[in-house]
């Protein structure tokens, strides 16, 4: 099993790491992919990733509740981070408009060129979607290279939702803990989205064992038996910069 989205490098954790890591282990986790949130928290995954090199891997990406308008600076300054380090996806990025919407045109911006780091990279991407459906789908509707690989992490959505998501591409779909609330919808959802217990027929994680936390409804059989998946490829040269004018400000 693969925990395919996890902060356990939040400095919550700093007192007992090594315990969860422990309790992980003890579950039948075989792997933990942590997801970035901004440029202060890379230091933080790297250390991580160092300390368990085998056990972790480690994502570059600028969360959505860090955009602000200083977003295509913090973009430019988190990119070479790509090269620095043997990430294996892009991420967490997406639309949250849960709390504030005034970063709406920015976030839509910011999702925008790190899906094309996704297509330059060859790498998949993990999203976050707070009240941000229709957004992400328009960018994905207007993005202008091949449409990555990926993940809707955490994802409570509906059935409907569910179709919508599929109409643009083969993704997966994360669940986590909120599928163990009494009010949640989650569980009904599993039949639709479908639940990934071996390895894919296409590896969305490069370095990484079976992904069994990542959900999606399989388009061919697939073996019971886990097997290696490829290894990180060398980067590929980077193709231009999508260029973005930041936006005014909506409140």
């Amino acid at each position: 099993m693969l925990d395919s989205h996890s902060h356990i490098y939040c400095d919550a954790f700093d007192e007992d790491r090594e315990a969860a890591v422990q309790r992980a282990r003890e579950a039948g986790v075989r792997h933990i992919v942590l997801p970035n949130e901004n440029l202060e928290s890379i230091p933080r995954l790297a250390a991580m990733r160092e300390r368990y090199p085998d056990y972790v891997s480690m994502t570059v990406g600028l969360h959505p509740e860090d955009v602000h308008d200083d977003y295509l600076d913090v973009l430019n300054r988190m990119r070479p981070m790509l090269d620095r380090y043997p990430v294996v996806a892009i991420g967490e990025i997406g639309i949250d408009l849960y709390w504030d919407k005034t970063w709406r045109e920015q976030q839509k911006l910011a999702l925008d060129i790190q899906l094309h780091w996704c297509h330059e990279r060859d790498l998949p991407f993990i999203i976050h979607c707070r009240d941000g459906l229709d957004d992400i789908l328009d960018v994905l509707d207007h993005l202008d290279c091949p449409m990555p690989r990926g993940v809707f992490h955490s994802f409570t959505g509906t059935p409907d939702e569910v179709e919508r998501i599929r109409e643009r591409g083969d993704f997966y779909f994360g669940v986590n803990g909120i599928v163990t609330f009494k009010k949640s919808a989650v569980p009904q959802l599993l039949p639709v989205i479908g639940l990934c217990c071996s390895r894919p027929t296409r590896p969305i994680w490069r370095p990484s064992p079976t992904a069994a936390s990542a959900t999606r409804a399989p388009t061919s059989p697939t073996s019971t038996t886990s097997s290696p998946v490829p290894s990180v490829s060398p980067p590929r040269p980077s193709a231009p910069q999508p260029t973005a004018t930041p936006a005014p400000s909506s409140a």
